[in-house]
């Protein structure tokens, strides 16, 4: 924070006006509504990390994965609480890019975006790749090559976003939909099997799925812990609300109601979820190329299922696709504000809309449709390990800039609204620990968190050399 601002937020109250503002929020429609922050916040808590990931994740963890669910989804509320106390403070479209150049200067701005960018532009390489086979699935598609349709996937979701946010939110609300009415249809018909006592796969849903089948920890431990990075990658998108929140009219109504909403979601939809599936089939009977739901269904003679559950994880990938794209643009146009992203990712169209930043992270899934032609059977899990990094370092950042913003309101240069992370500052210590301790356990599994951690090295020297190669000067500049 600059000389003048600090000055200007202790002679005056901290009104929108007298807090800092960001070049990179000028011209901005307010066309997002309350449903779709609402819709956005659960499209964020449920994506194809619970559709299709929580089968493999079953199988190796056991009905002990509820409780990594529910421990994870804890940490990412605080994370989501936090960013919801920063966008009251002061709501803005590059949301926690906007506040770390307020509270950790634009060094901090620059690591924040560009391993956010890293995020979202890998995880969309990773949800090109997931339309690709989802849509394979079906006789029709087979023949059509793996990167034709991921380019297809690509060019559909890029030209929703480039017409308008309003748009966008339409196409999330609706793909919101389609998954929560999947999920409530699901736990309708599981509490009946298990009311009724409904053979599943020949055996008696209830309890003795799990006493008679190694108790909650069939496999030990351990691969609870190492299960922990795909679980965290599966609540990905929920800070996605603080992005958004710089697009709605009213965000001091809309988002404290999105964002407490999000712990029963994740209560309801996710715990609730894996419990159902653990008391329906022993864990063994999961696997990790199959959605879990498409697995039970299937067991009890449901026509369909498998196309059914297809085509709901295919719009759960797409809503993840689409959600990049928006939330990208928006950080890029921000740190284009700054200097610290190139001139043109601050470019707008006539809807309002941010295109260039948008143009530059589909340049990168183009990469990806490329991956898929190179390596068309390993391309998910190459992109999915590196976004794991973003994710992580996205929530930890978050934590750090809210641990100086209380610290900045205790001086009394500037006021906390009334919707608050409580426990300042022992949650965000404990919440940044945690994503670290996920980080330094990713170590255990050889196959995949080594390879992924052997990345941080090269991460890191990368955002060393853009800085010094050029970002700098820029930032000095004032462009």
């Amino acid at each position: 924070m600059s000389k003048d601002a600090v000055t200007t937020a202790t002679a005056a109250p901290p009104t929108a006006a007298a807090t800092p503002a960001d070049a990179g929020d000028a011209g901005y429609s307010k066309d997002l509504k309350a449903r779709h922050i609402n819709m956005i916040a659960i499209g964020g808590a449920i994506g194809t990390g619970l559709f299709l990931g929580a089968g493999g994740r079953l199988r190796d963890a056991g009905p002990a994965l509820a409780l990594a669910y529910l421990v994870c989804g804890v940490f990412a509320f605080f994370v989501v609480r936090a960013l919801g106390e920063l966008v009251l403070y002061r709501p803005s479209s590059g949301s926690f890019v906007s506040y770390a150049r307020e509270f950790l200067g634009e060094k901090g701005a620059y690591v924040a975006g560009w391993m956010y960018f890293l995020n979202w532009s890998t995880t969309g390489i990773a949800d090109i790749t997931a339309i690709a086979l989802y849509t394979h699935y079906w006789s029709a598609f087979t023949d059509i090559p793996q990167w034709v349709l991921a380019l297809i996937a690509l060019a559909v979701v890029l030209a929703v976003n480039l017409i308008s946010v309003k748009i966008f939110g339409e196409m999330e609300f609706w793909f919101a939909i389609v998954k929560v009415a999947t999920l409530v249809a699901f736990m309708l018909v599981g509490i009946f099997l298990l009311a009724t006592q409904h053979e599943v796969g020949g055996g008696t849903p209830g309890l003795s799925m799990i006493t008679d089948h190694g108790g909650v920890l069939p496999h030990g431990v351990l691969p609870v812990v190492l299960v922990m990075q795909g679980v965290i990658f599966a609540y990905a998108a929920l800070e996605l609300v603080g992005v958004a929140a710089g697009e709605t009219a009213e965000p001091e109504k809309v988002v404290p109601r999105a964002v407490n909403s999000i712990m029963w979601r994740v209560g309801l939809f996710y715990v609730g979820s894996v419990v159902l599936l653990a008391l329906l089939l022993p864990g063994s009977m999961y696997s990790a190329g199959e959605s879990p739901f498409v697995t039970v269904l299937s067991k009890i003679g449901v026509p369909a299922a498998g196309d059914v559950m297809n085509l709901v994880v295919l719009t759960a990938a797409m809503s993840s696709l689409n959600s990049g794209l928006y939330s990208t643009g928006r950080i890029l146009r921000s740190m284009a504000s700054a200097g610290s992203a190139p001139k043109f990712t601050a470019r707008m169209n006539r809807s309002q809309v941010p295109y260039g930043g948008i143009l530059l992270t589909c340049a990168v899934c183009v990469l990806g449709v490329g991956l898929n032609f190179l390596v068309p059977a390993q391309a998910f899990e190459i992109v999915l390990n590196v976004a794991s990094l973003g994710i992580v370092s996205t929530w930890v950042i978050i934590m750090i800039c809210h641990l100086v913003f209380v610290r900045r309101a205790r001086a009394g240069l500037l006021t906390r609204p009334s919707f608050r992370l409580p426990g300042s500052p022992v949650t965000e210590i404990a919440t940044i620990a945690f994503l670290l301790s996920v980080l330094v356990l990713m170590w255990n599994d050889p196959e995949v968190g080594r390879k992924t951690l052997l990345l941080v090295p090269v991460i890191a020297v990368a955002l060393v050399a853009g800085w010094y190669g050029g970002v700098r000067r820029k930032v000095a500049a004032g462009r």
